[in-house]
């Protein structure tokens, strides 16, 4: 179901936005009236997300780059007049083994990817939609951060630490307009599955209670409402899409 006009007049930053999660919530906001600027590292994938969207604008960036999000800012807002709603969708898996097993330079480039960047990209936006006194912020987190997945140490602490900090800037932001959640979801069968073992897939898929993985269509369905006008009076929080997965 689709709510035509329900982002009208509003304008979306969504990071990774050319494929998977990022990419469906793109697609629900354009349709329902907003303008999407997606940031993503792959030029290739952001056009072919132009060919399939209308409109869609696109900037090529590393996330963990703080120059690089901070000019994507400027050249989004320049070219949207305005940036509403932030969706984090950017991230990494990095291989799966144990901890005492993981490189630092994988370890680094995890955290690098999927918890500085997006503080970078909270802090580069976060003074403008002060600005404007209003803003939606939705940053992807994962059930592994919830819980921890075994063989994955560096993803479910990046995404533990995502969890923590909206908390941390949804309770900043709490008395003004701009609010700051996120979702968890369990395992979506996107293109990051190609980072994963075959192993960690089908223990994933074990462990979740529907016998199923999720679709992208569905966690968009709900960050498509925690970025719209009618999320007014929640923040910090935390929204579980994860078919039963969740035990809190």
């Amino acid at each position: 179901m689709r709510f035509p006009g329900r982002f009208t007049g509003r304008s979306a930053v969504i990071t990774g936005g050319a494929s998977g999660i990022g990419l469906a919530v793109a697609q629900r906001i354009v349709e329902e009236g907003g303008r999407v600027c997606v940031w993503d590292r792959d030029p290739a994938q952001i056009e072919q997300a132009k060919a399939t969207i209308a409109g869609l604008h696109g900037v090529t960036l590393d996330v963990a780059d703080p120059a690089a999000v901070e000019d994507a800012a400027r050249q989004t807002i320049k070219a949207l007049g305005a940036v509403d709603i932030l969706v984090t969708s950017a991230a990494i898996t990095g291989p799966n083994m144990t901890t005492w097993e993981y490189s630092t330079d994988d370890w680094r480039q995890v955290i690098d990817i999927n918890i500085n960047g997006v503080f970078y990209c909270n802090r580069a936006l976060v003074p403008h939609m002060l600005e404007r006194n209003y803003g939606r912020i939705v940053n992807i987190a994962s059930i592994a951060g919830k819980e921890g997945n075994p063989n994955a140490s560096a993803y479910s602490t990046s995404k533990a630490a995502v969890i923590g900090m909206t908390k941390s800037l949804g309770k900043e932001l709490a008395k003004t307009r701009v609010t700051v959640n996120c979702v968890t979801p369990a395992a979506v069968r996107t293109a990051i599955f190609n980072q994963m073992s075959q192993q960690h897939i089908d223990f994933m898929l074990s462990k979740i209670p529907m016998a199923r993985f999720g679709e992208v269509e569905e966690v968009a369905a709900l960050i498509s409402w925690i970025t719209s006008e009618e999320c007014s009076f929640t923040t910090a929080a935390v929204f579980d899409v994860s078919g039963g997965r969740a035990t809190y």
